[in-house]
């Protein structure tokens, strides 16, 4: 049996995040939502990949984060985060979650 991807968790923790902190009106009900996403991938991704490859796959769901924001003042707050969400996810399967032979 294969293990649960985390491509899906990676994505939806930022969608999630970002639905919770709109619907609140709290954002750090979102950041919280965002945080525990990025934990559970980071530690799979550990287990997985070792330290450095994780790291850098939680670098890219951050730089993921940080990048909805500028890029949601040009095309609009839920198209960047439709966006990122879906770079993040391609990049958590291709990486961790692919068949060995397709990762890179």
């Amino acid at each position: 049996m294969r293990p649960l991807p985390t491509w899906p968790i990676a994505a939806g923790a930022l969608l999630l995040g970002f639905a919770v902190a709109d619907v609140s009106g709290v954002r750090a009900l979102g950041g919280v939502v965002l945080f525990l996403g990025g934990l559970a991938c980071g530690l799979r991704w550990r287990v997985l990949l070792g330290l450095p490859r994780a790291l850098a796959l939680v670098a890219v769901f951050l730089a993921g984060f940080a990048l909805a924001h500028p890029l949601g003042h040009a095309i609009g707050a839920w198209p960047a985060v439709l966006l990122v969400a879906a770079a993040v996810g391609a990049v958590a399967w291709r990486v961790a979650d692919a068949p060995a032979g397709v990762r890179a």
